[in-house]
This record gives C-alpha cells, sequence and structure tokens, in this order.
C-alpha cells in the first residue's frame, strides 16, 4: 500500500483529497495545523480508518516534518497547506507569506534534506492556481506559458510559492510538479467562500452578498473532479511539469447567485424564501475574469472534469442543508465577527 502525506488535509479541498486517496487505497497521512479554516468535522467518518494518520503540525516545523518524511517513507506529497481567501490577503498579508512562501521554503528543504538518504523517493505536489495568471481579457485563456501577473496578496504568495518550487527543481533536482486550478466549491468549503456563504444566506433567508455588479467572471470546479486530476498529475504528470486543471467554461458570480437561488426552490420546503441579491462595495484590486486553458491535462495525460456545474451547485446545496452542523462546527467568534453568519 503506497503511503501518501496531504498537508493542510483537514480544509476544504485536503479534506476531500485524502478521502478520495483513501477509497483509491492509499495510506494517507494528513498533516495540518488546524487554523480558521481547518474544520475536524471535515473528517470526522475517518477518524478511525486504520489507513489514515493525523499530526497537528504546521509545515515551518521542519525537524518534526522530516521525522514523519523518515518514519512513513511516502511516495507523495500534496501541498495543499495554505491561506487561501483573498479578502483575508486583503486585510492582513503576513499569515499569507508566512504559510504561502515561507512553509512551501521550509516544505523543499525538508524534501532536499530527506532525498539525500539512500533510495529515498518522493515527489511533491504543489497545488496553486489559477489567480498567479491575473486578470485575462475576455476571448482569451491562460495556458501553462502564460506570464504570471498576480494582483492581490494571496495570489502574489501563491506565485511566489511556484517560482521557488521552480528554481528547486532545477537547481537541486527536486522531483515536483504544480497543478494550477480554477475555483472549487463542493463539501466542507469554509463559508466566507462565494458559495457556501450564499447557500447560507439563502438558508437563513439573508441578502446575497455580491461585490460590484456580479460580473466577475470565473471558472468552476467540482473538488471531486480536482481530486481525481490532482491524482492523474501525480501518476502520469512530467516532473518540472505545470499543469492548469479547469472546465473551461466561465460563469459570472451574479449568475452563480442566480442558479443557487433557482435550486433553493426545488430543495427548500419554504417556498417564501425572499432571500435577494444585495450588490456591495468591490474589493481592492478585483480582478474581472480567470480562465484557464486546461488542454495539456486533457491531451497528455487523459483528464476532463465531468461534474456540471447546474448538477454539481445542486449537490452541494443539498449536502450543506443535510449538513448543517457543518457550519455550526465552526466557531462563534468567527460567526459573528468575520461571517456575519448569526
Amino acid at each position: 500500500m503506497k503511503k501518501i502525506i496531504v498537508t493542510g488535509g483537514s480544509g476544504f479541498i485536503g479534506s476531500n483529497l485524502v478521502k478520495f486517496l483513501l477509497k483509491k487505497n492509499y495510506f494517507v497521512i494528513n498533516i495540518d495545523k488546524l487554523s480558521y479554516s481547518a474544520n475536524p468535522y471535515n473528517l470526522k467518518e475517518i477518524k478511525k480508518n486504520k489507513n489514515y494518520r493525523f499530526f497537528k503540525l504546521d509545515i515551518n516545523e521542519s525537524k518534526k516534518l522530516l521525522k514523519i518524511l523518515n518514519k512513513f517513507q511516502p511516495s507523495g506529497i500534496f501541498n495543499l497547506a495554505a491561506e487561501t481567501h483573498v479578502d483575508r490577503s486583503i486585510d492582513d498579508p503576513k499569515n499569507f507569506i508566512k504559510s504561502n512562501i515561507i512553509g512551501v521554503y521550509s516544505l523543499l528543504e525538508v524534501i532536499k534534506k530527506y532525498l539525500k538518504s539512500k533510495n529515498r523517493k518522493v515527489k511533491l505536489i504543489h497545488i496553486s492556481t489559477d489567480e498567479v495568471y491575473g486578470d485575462i481579457v475576455s476571448g482569451k485563456r491562460s495556458d501553462e506559458k502564460f506570464s504570471y501577473n498576480p494582483s492581490s496578496p494571496y495570489a502574489a504568495s501563491k506565485a511566489s510559492a511556484d517560482h521557488l518550487i521552480k528554481s528547486y527543481i532545477r537547481t537541486y533536482k527536486i522531483p515536483a510538479i504544480i497543478s494550477n486550478c480554477c475555483n472549487n466549491y463542493g463539501p466542507n468549503q469554509f463559508p466566507e467562500k462565494l458559495i457556501p456563504k450564499l447557500i447560507y444566506n439563502i438558508i437563513k433567508n439573508k441578502p446575497l452578498p455580491i461585490y460590484a455588479k456580479g460580473k466577475n467572471s470565473r471558472e468552476w470546479i467540482h473538488v471531486y473532479d480536482h481530486c481525481e486530476a490532482l491524482l492523474k498529475i501525480f501518476l502520469k504528470g512530467k516532473i518540472g511539469e505545470n499543469y492548469n486543471v479547469g472546465t473551461g467554461q466561465n460563469v459570472r458570480n451574479i449568475d452563480i447567485a442566480k442558479k443557487l437561488i433557482i435550486i433553493q426552490k426545488s430543495l427548500l420546503q419554504n417556498n417564501n424564501n425572499k432571500a435577494k441579491i444585495q450588490f456591495v462595495k468591490d474589493r481592492p484590486g478585483h480582478d474581472l475574469r480567470y480562465a484557464l486553458n486546461s488542454k495539456k491535462i486533457q491531451v497528455k495525460l487523459g483528464w476532463k472534469s465531468k461534474i456540471k456545474l447546474q448538477k454539481g451547485l445542486a449537490g452541494t446545496f443539498n449536502w450543506y442543508l443535510n449538513n448543517f452542523i457543518f457550519f455550526k462546527s465552526i466557531s462563534k467568534k468567527l460567526y459573528n465577527k468575520r461571517l456575519g453568519l448569526k
């Protein structure tokens, strides 16, 4: 049984990847410092799985991290340990620098030391974002050769990590691959992100906050499709390469809100729901459009997204309805001060 480390495995994408890998018969080691967006509820059903181990650890704790690598000798590491919310990076970039840049440096140094031992092999899959490419004009899509042009502190921190990894690949021969994915949605997502926050507000009959006029356009991929792409990259991807992971379909934020309003009519018993879109002041440096060219992973690795947006949104809405305790499992402090979820 191959062993895999997932850093940030208690977060949104990480927890879904952990469960996905377990179903694929991997032994999974989850390393997570359990920051605000990590939630033990995400992995409650696998706590006692014999093929799962959890370590509460920051990836900046290099000595402890190296001990874990030496003990389990994994064949792969999926790095999802990161601060991810753009708004939060604008409010306070410091934690993004610490986790997304210095944390990646720490992880690379640990891998470098680990590989010095005889017969040690491990492949790093680093999960990045489409935001590193910056604002993409209408009619164009960014491929893997597209120049980086990040707009927010979050995007800049992820771009910095990508460049750092590429330098370690070339200079130290670290076996690493970078994936750049579009916006994810699905179960377990922290409700400061657009889709779960809109779902929560619809259920609670609250206004649906949308920046500016809602014309900002994004690709959306279901997290299950993303997990399949990541495993494909691990198994078949070429060391030193980047792979864009997207659906090729762009949707404006206002249209996401409208789709969720329509979905609630078929799912909620209370048909008197009056949740309405409320336009709010735009955030600084808000990119209008992200759009990926994902032909490389489709042609070279044979991956393509399967879950259609409408079906995926309906399933996600239904998951939150059936797991409303997920919202309640988040601290009251975050509910009241950060998210306004009361």
